[in-house]
């Protein structure tokens, strides 16, 4: 629970600070999407039964402590791609190129073309390695990675349309630090 407070404050609370325009409830992603409630709701079902029939499952201290790591790891670099990327980063795929849209590459955009998902995915992940949730932790790998996969597509199709030669350049340099996951395909 500390976690998923955690995720969800600092989500409106950097939102808050990078990018006041795009503030809304909508920023604390509590009401993301259908999937991710159910998803939650899963997670805590299992552990709960979990718990109850096969309590030794979920004391494998190793494994939730490797979780955490992933949860850390993937909420620091989350935040830190928003923090990079400042009033550029917004909830929304943006099929407009605003003014003030510039395509950040440097920081944690220097490693990873996309490491707010990059960390989201990896913070998803670690949730249920975290509570020894077998079941959810595959569920929510398969679940994010094809999210990720689509969104990254749709991202792409607007940044190369906002920024041309500019982005692809940086797309061949970059990699989307999402495992198999390369990006929209760009035709020669």
């Amino acid at each position: 629970m500390c976690s998923l407070s955690l995720f969800h404050y600092s989500e409106y609370l950097v939102t808050a600070v990078n990018n006041p325009k795009s503030l809304s409830l909508d920023s604390f992603l509590l009401n993301h999407s259908l999937e991710y409630t159910v998803a939650a709701l899963s997670s805590w079902i299992e552990f709960t039964l979990e718990n109850i029939f096969w309590p030794e499952l979920k004391q494998i201290t190793w494994l939730s402590a490797t979780g955490l790591l992933m949860v850390v790891f993937g909420e620091c670099l989350r935040k830190a791609a928003m923090f990079t990327a400042g009033s550029n980063f917004n909830h929304v795929v943006q099929n407009e190129k605003s003014e003030s849209h510039t395509l950040v590459t440097s920081g944690v955009y220097a490693w990873f073309r996309h490491p707010s998902y990059v960390g989201w995915f990896y913070w998803s992940i670690g949730t249920q390695v975290m509570l020894c949730n077998p079941i959810c932790g595959v569920g929510y790998a398969l679940t994010v990675w094809r999210f990720f996969r689509d969104r990254t597509e749709e991202e792409e199709i607007s940044l190369i349309h906002f920024f041309g030669e500019e982005y692809l350049e940086y797309k061949k340099r970059v990699p989307t630090g999402l495992p198999f996951i390369n990006g929209v395909k760009v035709g020669l």
